[in-house]
């Protein structure tokens, strides 16, 4: 990939780590001020994306600077897919404890407050539509770390979604559990997702040709 397209989506993640960490900002202070667990638990939760987002954007950083530099003769795209190999660890890291919680909810069910609850994800859909927006790119002339940044908030988003569906239909129909049956469903996909991308990038860390799959 030209260094054109690595200088424009550095700038894409930087933009999208400076909106997810106000937001996280913003989230954990009124989670404080208002003692809302379910507020503070998505602001923390925001923290996770802000530290994968943020390593995508290092990489970028650190690619360009060592480009710069005459003493760099490595592979630069090897670089982006590490990034790209390790946000996609995380983003799986992020998704069993999504599974285990909702296994955990669904085998002891707790009180939620639902309107708080709802408030929160609708939140965090609309920061990761924006964020989403701002990361889609050209299939064509992307790397893995612009596409693993760009899966996170896609992750985080679908999991926003599925929490607001299992929420409502929870809160309308009386049953708690569709939450949690939601929750294990959504971690599933991001499951798929996170090992897809660890295979691609693995592949090319590897150098073995996709051809040969």
């Amino acid at each position: 990939m030209d260094k054109d397209n690595r200088f424009r989506y550095e700038k894409k993640t930087r933009l999208v780590v400076l909106l997810t960490a106000v937001t996280m900002a913003v989230e954990i202070f009124f989670g404080l001020r208002t003692n809302s667990m379910a507020l503070l638990a998505d602001g923390i939760h925001m923290g996770s994306h802000v530290m994968a987002l943020g390593l995508s954007w290092i990489a970028y950083v650190f690619v360009r600077k060592a480009e710069d530099h005459k003493r760099f003769t490595g592979d630069s795209d090897k670089i982006l897919s590490l990034s790209g190999y390790s946000s996609g660890l995380m983003l799986l890291f992020f998704a069993i404890a999504i599974l285990i919680e909702a296994i955990q909810r669904l085998l002891a069910p707790s009180e939620i407050l639902f309107g708080e609850a709802i408030g929160v994800a609708c939140i965090g859909l609309i920061v990761n539509i924006i964020s989403a927006r701002i990361l889609h790119h050209d299939k064509e002339h992307s790397d893995h770390n612009i596409r693993a940044a760009y899966l996170h908030v896609i992750a985080d988003a679908l999991t926003s979604i599925t929490a607001i569906t299992g929420l409502t239909a929870a809160m309308l129909w009386k049953i708690q559990w569709l939450d949690s049956l939601v929750g294990i469903l959504g971690s599933f996909v991001i499951i798929k997702w996170s090992v897809s991308l660890m295979i691609d990038s693995g592949r090319l860390l590897l150098d073995i040709n996709n051809s040969e799959r």
